[in-house]
C-alpha cells in the first residue's frame, strides 16, 4: 500500500510516522508514505497556494492548480483513491478503514485556511472525508489518522493477526471488552473474579457478555 500526502507542511508527519506500528511497516516496506509540499507545484516566486473567495468572505481559499498538479504526479498505482478532508466530508469509520485498505494507493489531500476550492472535491477527489464533527485548522491530523488506522488493517502490519478478529468495530455496534492487566488489586479496584479464575469457558462467556452494548463513557 502506497500511501501519498499533499500539504503545506510536510514537516508535520516526520516523528509520527517514524515510531510505533506505522514507522515499523515503512521500515519493513510493508507500505509506502510519501509526503509532497504542494508549494513544490506552483509557478510564482512566492509559491502561492491560496488566493482571496470569489464573491467575498473572510480568509483564503487554496487554489485548484497546484492541488491538480500535485495529484496528477502522485498517481503511481492503478488501484487508487483521492480523498480530501473536509468537514462536510462523510464521517471517516472503522468501515471506511476497511473499504480503504483494498486500494493500492491513496493520496490523501490535506486543505488549510478557509477551504479548498471546490473544484477539488468536484474533480479531482474521489471522496471527501471528515474525522468528526469539529473543525481542525487543516487536514494533517485527519491524514495521519486514516494511513494509521487503514495500514494496521494490512497483512503483515500488526504483529499478531488475531489483534483484528476481536478490536472494537469489526462489526456496527461491536465495541471490545474490558481489557486487565496485573496487578490483580490496586487501590482497592479489583480485577473480575472470571478473568483470574481459569476457567476458559467462563472467560470466554464473560468476554462475549461485556462485547454487547458497550458504551463509551459520556463526562
Amino acid at each position: 500500500m502506497r500511501f501519498d500526502i499533499i500539504t503545506i507542511f510536510p514537516k508535520i508527519f516526520d516523528s509520527y510516522f517514524g515510531e510505533s506500528i506505522v514507522g515499523r511497516a515503512v521500515k519493513d516496506e510493508l507500505i509506502k508514505i510519501k509526503v509532497h509540499n504542494l508549494r513544490d507545484w506552483t509557478d510564482d516566486n512566492h509559491k502561492t497556494v491560496d488566493d482571496k473567495p470569489y464573491g467575498g468572505g473572510a480568509g483564503m481559499v487554496m487554489k485548484i492548480e497546484p492541488v491538480f498538479k500535485a495529484v496528477e504526479a502522485a498517481k503511481q498505482a492503478p488501484k487508487r483513491r483521492v480523498i480530501l478532508f473536509s468537514a462536510k466530508g462523510k464521517k471517516f469509520t472503522q468501515a471506511d478503514a476497511r473499504r480503504l485498505s483494498a486500494y493500492g494507493q491513496l493520496i490523501l489531500v490535506c486543505g488549510r485556511y478557509e477551504g479548498v476550492d471546490e473544484r477539488v472535491a468536484q474533480y479531482v477527489a474521489d471522496e471527501e472525508i471528515s474525522i468528526g464533527d469539529y473543525v481542525l485548522t487543516g487536514g494533517e491530523i485527519p491524514a495521519m489518522i486514516v494511513v494509521d488506522s487503514v495500514s494496521r488493517l494490512l497483512p503483515g502490519v500488526l504483529g499478531k493477526e488475531e489483534s483484528l478478529a476481536e478490536e472494537s468495530f469489526i462489526q456496527e455496534g461491536y465495541l471490545e471488552y474490558p481489557q486487565y492487566t496485573r496487578p490483580e488489586e490496586f487501590q482497592g479496584w479489583k480485577v473480575p473474579e472470571t478473568l483470574l479464575s481459569g476457567n476458559h469457558k467462563e472467560i470466554e462467556k464473560w468476554k462475549e457478555e461485556n462485547s454487547r452494548n458497550v458504551k463509551r463513557n459520556e463526562h
